[in-house]
This record gives structure tokens, C-alpha cells and sequence, in this order.
């Protein structure tokens, strides 16, 4: 890691999840500000194009660049492809998987291919007219209404009568073209990160209250974090090994995040996310600190594994 001195870290964006993806990257500087180091921190929102952004970022002649993005903007693949081809080394997985894992419709079709089951789920498309009514013929209540191409549970609604799925649709198609619709699944909800080909300890997400929308997820004390969940051995094994397939089958690289319900002992594949959160209660630092890595030690890691690839 010695040669590694010069860093940007790309935060902020386009994104709804903008504010999230600031506090990620000012955790991101605090844990690589030794003696030495050059970080500069940049966001997308500031410039008047990608190439702009990408001309300041070359002439700053990075080491690596740290993605600190969230959402659509950072995970789709389009500011992996643009680093790919000026050749300047980035963290997390290549465009073709950001790709494959931002879109949920896509994602759990090839989930699916491993045998790992999936809700019950229509994909709906903007100013389309559609027969609601129809839905609930193949569809039970209650409902998940999601942009199929966003995070951090913008858009989402849990829907549990007909009436409320027009204005459901409505708040979705504001964050994306595309809206799944999903069976609810009422179980358990885990999450495993793979860092390197290695999973981490599963964590059990437990809302104090409702479901673990924005809120929950950025409120400190909304929310009792599990790590290691309490399952058997057998059932940790089992999800933990899934979790690593996902992550093989999507090509993704050095670290992410797999998100399942557990219902019963029957696991259901929901999404991947290919730059988890890195504030005080996102999962992914949890998950490494019950596996012995510090908060900076997870960091020096990412970088390692993204310059060694």
C-alpha cells in the first residue's frame, strides 16, 4: 500500500442517494488521513459533464480512485466504464456487473438460475396503461411497489390494499422507468458481504417499528443489528455459500453486498448492492468488524483487493 498516496474519492452525485454517498466518502477520507497522503474529494454534481469530471480527475493523476457513489449514477456502470477506458484504477466491480446488479429485474432472474427463489414479481414500465386488477390475479397482498434501479428504499412503498397501489406507482416511477412489484415476503431479513471471494458474518436486520425504510436505515437506535445473526450453522453455511455464488455469477469484484428474506428456512434472493454503505450504521462495516477487520483495515482492504485484480 505504499505506492497507493494518491487518492480521489468520488462522493456525492447525481443520485437520491447523494447526501448517504457524502457521509460514505467523508468516512472513507477520515479512515485514509495518514501522514502522506494526498485525498481529494470530488463529486459529479459539481461539474458541468462526466468528461469535465473526468478531465479534472486525470489531471490530478490518481493512484485509485475510491467510488464513494450510491445509487444509479454510481452503480450502473457508466463511471466504471469511463475510468476503464482511461485506465485508471477504481474500486468495487467493473461496469458489466454494477450493471447486472443495479438493475433488481435483471439481478434476480439470473439469481434465479442458481436455484435460489425469488418473490412473486411483475416489472412495470412508465406511462404504460395497465389493468390493475389484473395484478391480483398472479399477485397476493401485501405488496412491495420499488424503483427497480434505485437503493437506500427511495421509492418503496409496502402496499396493503388495492387502492393503495396507483399512488404507490406513482411515488416509484419519480426515482425510475422501470417498477417492480413484489409479493412481500414476511421473514427475516439477512445480508451477507462478500469481500474478496470471503463472506462475511450474515447480519439480521430488526426494525423497531414497520420495515427498514430511509428512516430505519439512517436513524441511529431505529433498528437492532444482529451480527452474526442467530441461525444454525447449517442455514449460515447455506446463505453465506448463496451469497458467494450471486456475487461469482454477477462478476462482481472485491466487495459487495447480497440482500435476502428468510422465510422459515427458505431463502429468497431481493438485490446486490456493489458499493454498500460505509457510514456508522451501514452493514457492511459491521459485518467486517465481527470478522476482525477494523473500520480502516475494511478500507485498506478494498483498496488492496481493487489494485491486485
Amino acid at each position: 500500500m505504499q505506492d497507493i498516496q494518491n487518492i480521489v474519492i468520488l462522493s456525492g452525485g447525481f443520485s437520491e442517494e447523494a447526501e448517504v454517498s457524502k457521509v460514505t466518502s467523508k468516512e472513507i477520507a477520515s479512515a485514509l488521513n495518514e501522514k502522506g497522503k494526498k485525498i481529494t474529494i470530488i463529486d459529479p454534481a459539481d461539474f458541468d459533464s462526466y468528461i469535465i469530471m473526468l478531465d479534472q480527475i486525470k489531471k490530478i493523476k490518481p493512484d485509485l480512485v475510491f467510488i464513494g457513489l450510491h445509487g444509479a449514477e454510481g452503480e450502473n456502470g457508466s463511471i466504471q466504464s469511463l475510468l476503464k477506458l482511461e485506465k485508471i484504477p477504481f474500486t468495487g466491480s467493473g461496469e458489466r456487473s454494477s450493471a447486472i446488479a443495479m438493475d433488481k429485474y435483471i439481478s434476480g432472474i439470473l439469481a434465479q438460475y442458481l436455484g435460489i427463489k425469488l418473490p412473486k414479481r411483475r416489472l412495470l414500465y412508465k406511462n404504460y396503461e395497465y389493468d390493475f386488477e389484473s395484478f391480483f390475479e398472479n399477485l397476493s397482498l401485501p405488496l412491495v411497489v420499488k424503483p427497480n434501479d434505485s437503493g437506500s428504499s427511495v421509492g418503496i412503498s409496502i402496499i396493503k390494499e388495492k387502492n393503495e397501489l396507483s399512488s404507490a406507482l406513482d411515488k416509484a416511477f419519480i426515482y425510475s422507468k422501470q417498477v417492480l412489484l413484489e409479493e412481500f415476503i414476511d421473514g427475516r431479513e439477512l445480508t451477507v458481504t462478500i469481500l474478496g471471494n470471503k463472506a462475511l458474518p450474515v447480519v439480521e436486520i430488526i426494525p423497531h417499528n414497520g420495515w427498514y425504510d430511509y428512516d430505519n436505515k439512517y436513524t441511529k437506535g431505529n433498528t437492532i443489528y444482529e451480527v452474526p445473526a442467530k441461525l444454525s450453522d447449517e442455514l449460515t453455511e447455506l446463505i453465506q455459500k448463496q451469497a458467494c455464488d450471486v456475487f461469482e455469477l454477477f462478476g462482481c469484484e472485491v466487495y459487495a453486498r447480497v440482500d435476502f428474506r428468510l422465510e422459515g428456512e427458505v431463502l429468497y434472493f431481493l438485490e446486490v448492492n456493489t458499493l454498500p454503505g460505509m457510514t456508522k450504521l451501514s452493514l457492511t462495516p459491521m459485518a467486517a468488524e465481527e470478522a476482525g477487520f477494523s473500520f480502516k483495515e475494511l478500507i485498506y482492504k478494498i483498496i488492496e483487493l481493487s489494485i491486485k485484480r
